[in-house]
This record gives structure tokens, C-alpha cells and sequence, in this order.
């Protein structure tokens, strides 16, 4: 097994439940990679895979098939009682639902981790606890049951506890799901301020809003992560236009120099650039084309010609130094997705403005 390169790491994960009906697929060849002091947001539709994605990150669930490396330990080979004692020492889990438990005292809650891998010395803990606490803006609230406290606080005391025993990685599922706008934002805000003290957190949210706040958004469709790099070119979108644009997607590669689309033909796709560079060319009569622009990873083109139902403006060959990967869009999706996006809108006739009578970004 090769060392990763990033302190999350997914190599061909696959999950497979049997049930009464048969086999059901939740995660299918995943691949992510997550670095260090990361805010990754996870989004997706109930049922795409995202919950089954961060439970195998926290050991809580097995891969059928692939590797799951945290801070260079192969999660999957570990033993049941090998990963309660990893996952105490290096991962702090956070619940939709709290899970704190109701006849300890937030305190005593917040002890617990550290009672369980010793990892403090027992006459520390009590002020190690209330310190988090304290942090949380809970120290009032430590001889409290969980009853007795709101549902944000019984999350801050929750955020308290996965910090218990100092562990680099915080892993949190729908944290905010039952918490009312205003509390969801400062549980988020207490995200931020941790990954700027050094933590890497991973978070599944059904929040568009808060998951752009996120230095990271991975949007899970149908068990596949969508590459980041589409991520990236449509980030205007919301979570079901993400979606719906993702199931849509095909994968495409063009040899070095391959023509991908050519001046004055019909529009009929709009190409995501997810690997290599791209050159614009303007085809002039028996000259030879004049390049204006190279595109990028994580850059789009074909838009305006697919919106506005012209023929291409330029040419677009795949750049000579390399292989270019794409993700094909189908023109009628596209143009569905300007339709519901007033976001997408807006970026587009802002280029369109911006770029009116050239072709230094888009293909027309």
C-alpha cells in the first residue's frame, strides 16, 4: 500500500449493503483526497451516499472494496477494538442529533472521551472540560443535563465533546439539521475558528448557504463524488441544480492538439474542463488561427453559443503539451439550468458583457 498524500484519503472505495431485496451500492469507486486544515462541505440529495461517505472516514462502517487512509492509518485494515481506539484519539465525531448522554451532565459528557482513552490525566479532565466548555460559551450550563438546554446548545456541548481529546480531525453529520438559522450560524462559525487553530473538518450539510462558506464543497450523486473541478465551474448553482447537472455529465478525453469543437459549427454542449489546458483559436479564412486564449481546470466554455443558439465563434483544440479531460454538459440542460439559476444568469450575461464581440473566454 502506497503512503497517502493527503491526511483523508479514498482509493476506490466501494460500499455494498445486502438487504431483503438484494445488493444496494451506497458508494461506488470513490476517490477523494482531503489535505490538512481543510473545511470540506459534503452535499447531496438523501440517498446519494454522503452519510455512508463520512462513515467511512470515521470508521464507523467498512468498505466493501478500496483503502481509507486518516493521518497515515489505513482505516479499512483496522479491528473493531483497534478503531474505537483510533477514533477516540484521532477523530471527534459530531451528530445531527447530539447523542449526548442524558443522565451525565454536560460535563460529564464532555469527560467522557477523555475517561474512555485516558488520554489526560484523570485530575485534568474536569478542568480540561470545562475549559471547552467555556469556549462554547457553555461554562454556566456544565451542571446541566442535556434536557435542561436548548438544541444549540446541546450542539455546542456535542462540538465540545468531539474536542476532547485534541483530535486533529473533526467529522460532522448534518450538525446543524435541527437548529434554527441563526444558532446553525454560529455553530458554523465555531467550525471556522477551528480550522483556522489547525483542525481539518469534514461536514455533511443539506445547507447551500453554509456550505459555501466552506473552503471545500464535495457534492455526492447517486454514491460518485462530481470532480472538483465541476464543482468549481458551477458553484453558482444550488445543491439540486449541482445534482441534476452532475447526472447529466459524461467524461470525455481529447489527445494533445485534438480539435474539440470547431469555429462556425453548430452548438450543442458546454465543456468542463477537468484535467489539462484548452487553446481558443480564431480561424481566419487561409491564415493561420490565432490563438486569444487558454483555459484552465476548473474553467468552462460554449456557453454563450449554447444559450443564445449560434454557431461557435472559435475554435478549441486540446493544448499540445498534454492530454485534455473534460465533462460534456448537454445544451438542453444547460439552458434548463439558466433557466431555474438567477445566479448562473447573471454570471453569464455578466461575461457576455464583459467579453461582448471576442472570444478571449468563450467559444460563442
Amino acid at each position: 500500500m502506497r503512503p497517502p498524500e493527503h491526511v483523508i484519503e479514498l482509493r476506490g472505495v466501494t460500499k455494498t449493503y445486502q438487504g431483503a431485496a438484494g445488493a444496494f451500492t451506497a458508494l461506488r469507486g470513490i476517490d477523494l483526497g482531503v489535505n490538512a486544515s481543510e473545511f470540506v462541505a459534503v452535499i447531496g440529495k438523501s440517498g446519494s451516499g454522503k452519510s455512508t461517505l463520512i462513515n467511512m472516514i470515521t470508521g464507523i462502517d467498512a468498505p466493501s472494496s478500496g483503502e481509507v487512509w486518516v493521518a497515515n492509518v489505513p482505516v479499512h485494515t483496522l479491528g473493531e477494538s483497534q478503531l474505537a481506539r483510533w477514533r477516540g484519539r484521532n477523530v471527534g465525531v459530531v451528530f445531527q442529533f447530539f447523542q449526548l448522554l442524558p443522565t451525565l451532565t454536560l460535563l460529564e459528557n464532555v469527560m467522557l472521551p477523555m475517561d474512555f482513552c485516558n488520554t489526560f490525566p484523570a485530575a485534568e479532565r474536569p478542568g480540561r472540560a470545562m475549559e471547552l466548555l467555556a469556549r462554547m460559551g457553555l461554562a454556566e450550563r456544565a451542571d446541566k443535563l442535556p434536557s435542561s438546554v436548548s438544541g444549540g446548545q446541546q450542539q455546542r456541548a456535542a462540538i465540545a465533546r468531539a474536542l476532547a481529546n485534541d483530535p486533529p480531525l473533526i467529522v460532522a453529520d448534518e450538525p446543524t439539521g435541527n437548529l434554527d438559522s441563526r444558532t446553525a450560524d454560529h455553530v458554523f462559525d465555531l467550525f471556522e475558528d477551528l480550522v483556522r487553530s489547525g483542525k481539518t473538518i469534514v461536514m455533511v450539510t443539506h445547507d447551500d448557504d453554509l456550505a459555501r462558506r466552506a473552503t471545500r464543497t464535495v457534492i455526492v450523486v447517486d454514491g460518485q463524488v462530481v470532480d472538483q473541478y465541476v464543482t468549481q465551474a458551477l458553484a453558482v448553482l444550488d445543491v439540486d441544480q449541482l445534482t441534476l447537472a452532475a447526472s447529466r455529465l459524461r467524461h470525455h478525453t481529447y489527445a494533445a492538439g485534438a480539435l474539440v469543437v470547431r469555429q462556425g459549427e453548430p452548438a450543442e454542449d458546454v465543456y468542463i474542463i477537468v484535467r489539462g489546458n484548452a487553446d481558443v483559436l480564431l480561424e481566419r479564412g487561409g491564415s493561420d488561427p490565432i490563438r486569444v486564449n487558454r483555459l484552465g481546470a476548473g474553467q468552462y466554455f460554449g456557453e454563450v453559443a449554447v444559450v443564445r443558439g449560434d454557431r461557435r465563434s472559435a475554435t478549441v483544440r486540446a493544448a499540445a503539451e498534454g492530454d485534455l479531460e473534460v465533462m460534456v454538459l448537454p445544451g438542453d440542460t444547460f439552458r434548463s439550468l439558466v433557466t431555474a439559476s438567477a445566479s448562473l444568469r447573471d454570471a453569464l450575461e455578466q461575461a457576455v458583457s464583459r467579453y461582448a464581440g471576442t472570444s478571449d473566454r468563450f467559444t460563442g
